[in-house]
């Protein structure tokens, strides 16, 4: 119930002055001053049919316990999670439904808000849909790009909270999905500029701070289309402080545009895909600071290459590892000069 207060209380509180309100995250390092945020990133978090079973046989604690820190250490912790709660029987690609307790997990090791606004959100119809709202509201979870009425929509999309006196705004949405939708509600938020038009108004009127979070662009193209930069540009244009994509499962190019950086895809966070490129990975790290009366300012923005692991290559699960993790760590020597070589690459 308190991130459902706290969401309520965005919109009942004024602009400015209502306090220090702080979301219950444990911090591993000290914060940085109260007019400064740092948010934390990575890229798609798939529910792979080989990650269903290696979490049922191992767990999930090794998933990301090698950024489990510095998840813990953000002001915000943000991933995609590109699979829906749509119940048993639970499955991986082409049909994802993955396992609550997967969600729980990336809540326990320090996600604070996912991104539900993707191509595999309606893999098991309206009713998944339906039942991933549900499962996330009954965890309390933070989540946008999806809603189930019209008022979870104004609450949801953008998701606007307060942090230390400040309000962020975070705008998610797709491309498109997989299998469409028979009905209005419940809603998944679409990459259609008419429909983002009164979002961004509102993250604009209501936030100090707007990021935006696209699920677009092609899949294993490490460079950008023109359609998301055209998007990028409206986006900006609408208010935008920092733009961070998704869906192309590899790393793309980073681009400013008029000042504001533009990340167009992060690639994976965890999956079971073998494409090398497709298991080079990035999180990102952007630390704001904003004062009264004063534009956000970027003072801080780090892509921080990782490598996503099959079982019995470090750990004996999946596990996203830094890319300057040392060798010794490795139970499958070759692997490790796999990552080298797929990053010198890029």
């Amino acid at each position: 119930m308190r991130k459902v207060l706290i969401l309520i209380l965005t919109f009942l509180l004024p602009l400015k002055g209502y306090g220090q309100l702080h979301f219950p995250v444990e911090f591993w390092r000290a914060r940085p001053p109260a007019d400064t945020l740092t948010f934390y990133a990575v890229g798609d978090i798939m529910s792979h049919g080989a990650v269903i079973r290696d979490a049922a046989k191992n767990g999930y604690e090794g998933f990301f316990k090698y950024i489990e820190k510095d998840i813990r250490g953000a002001d915000i912790a943000i991933g995609n999670m590109e699979f829906p709660l749509a119940g048993k029987p639970y499955s991986g690609y082409p049909n994802f439904s993955g396992p609550e307790a997967y969600a729980e997990y990336l809540s326990q090791v320090g996600f604070d808000v996912f991104l539900t606004a993707n191509n595999h959100i309606l893999d098991r119809g309206d009713a998944g849909l339906a039942r991933t709202i549900r499962e996330l509201d009954v965890r309390d979870l933070w989540y946008t790009g999806i809603a189930d009425t019209p008022g979870k929509d104004t609450l949801r999309n953008p998701l606007i909270l307060p942090l230390k006196g400040i309000r962020v705004a975070i705008v998610n949405f797709t491309y498109g999905t997989n299998l469409g939708s028979s009905k209005a509600w419940p809603k998944v938020q679409r990459m259609d500029t008419l429909a983002l038009k009164p979002v961004m108004e509102r993250a604009r009127s209501k936030a100090d701070l707007v990021l935006v979070f696209p699920h677009w662009g092609v899949e294993y193209a490490q460079k950008h289309s023109v359609r998301q930069e055209e998007v990028a540009r409206w986006l900006i244009a609408q208010g935008a402080h920092a733009i961070v994509g998704a869906h192309p499962h590899v790393v793309q190019d980073v681009q400013w545009i008029d000042g504001v950086p533009v990340f167009y895809s992060l690639g994976n966070a965890l999956s079971n895909q073998n494409d090398l490129p497709a298991r080079l990975e990035a999180a990102l790290t952007l630390r704001f600071v904003i004062r009264l009366g004063e534009a956000p300012q970027l003072l801080e923005h780090r892509l921080d290459y990782l490598w996503c692991t099959k079982p019995g290559m470090v750990e004996d699960s999946f596990s996203a590892v830094p890319v300057i993790l040392p060798e010794t760590y490795w139970k499958v020597p070759s692997d490790y000069g796999q990552m080298i070589s797929t990053l010198k690459a890029r």
